[in-house]
């Protein structure tokens, strides 16, 4: 299984600094895990765009799915697309297909009229597993100010898990048992007298990471007004194992 960071700022990209994205290759499979802003361009380093198996998307916040507008015109204006392409799947909230249309309409006329359908299998989520491939992907609800969902990827004995965003729940910690990698939503340092109802701090991705028994900790979605050390530092207080800060372009092989 092979992780590549595309982007890994939270709420707003820093300078050179994408939002959320990240490309999963396994068994064959290649999966884009969130298309935030500034996303797309960097995907293309990595994978035709065309060669794409899935996308996966935990929720619709603009930092998880901008550039999936990008992905969209690429796709269905591409002056040569392969003869074998066909609809790429996506993997999304229920109400992801209008609410990733209205990127592409500029009147409610033509929003009736517009149909993504012809490019995409739209596919919603829900707590379950599915496959792409030979990869399997267990879905569990998570706790955010939306619908929002974590991925556990896994093929070969290998598994890695994508907490989306969200705060800690006893269902982050199910989903992350024994994973090889955890990919971690931690926006910021905690703070004395503010209630956290939309992220986890570094501590506390730290203490899901120790609890479920991962092998390895990886802190995303940092803000980009965060202290970034800071947080990996309070990841490091909290968790025995490994732990690193994502950086666009860091690989993860295991």
């Amino acid at each position: 299984m092979r992780l590549t960071v595309l982007g890994c700022a939270g709420s707003a990209p820093g300078p050179d600094l994408p939002t959320s994205g990240y490309l999963v290759e396994a068994g064959g499979v290649r999966i884009a895990v969130e298309l935030g802003g500034g996303v797309f361009g960097a995907l293309q380093r990595y994978c035709d765009p065309f060669r794409l198996d899935a996308v996966l998307l935990s929720h619709l916040h603009l930092d998880h799915c901008a550039d999936f507008s990008a992905l969209t015109t690429y796709l269905r204006h591409h002056p040569a697309p392969p003869k074998t392409f066909g609809r790429l799947p996506v993997f999304a909230p229920s109400h992801a297909p209008g609410r990733l249309a209205n990127a592409h309409a500029a009147s409610e006329e033509e929003l009736a009229a517009l149909r993504l359908s012809d490019t995409y299998d739209f596919v919603p989520l829900k707590a379950g597993r599915f496959d792409v491939g030979g990869v399997s992907i267990d879905v569990a609800a998570m706790r955010h100010i939306c619908e929002a969902y974590a991925f556990r990827i896994a093929v070969g004995g290998k598994s890695l898990v994508f907490t989306g965003d969200t705060v800690p729940c006893p269902e982050l910690v199910e989903l992350a048992r024994g994973a090889d990698l955890l990919l971690a939503d931690a926006a910021w340092r905690e703070q004395a007298g503010r209630a956290n109802y939309l992220h986890m701090s570094g501590h506390e991705a730290g203490a899901v990471a120790e609890e479920a028994g991962v092998g390895r900790l990886v802190i995303t979605h940092v803000l980009p007004w965060s202290d970034r050390n800071g947080v990996l530092e309070d990841a490091v207080e909290s968790f025995t194992g490994p732990v690193a800060l994502a950086e666009p372009g860091a690989v993860y092989a295991f």
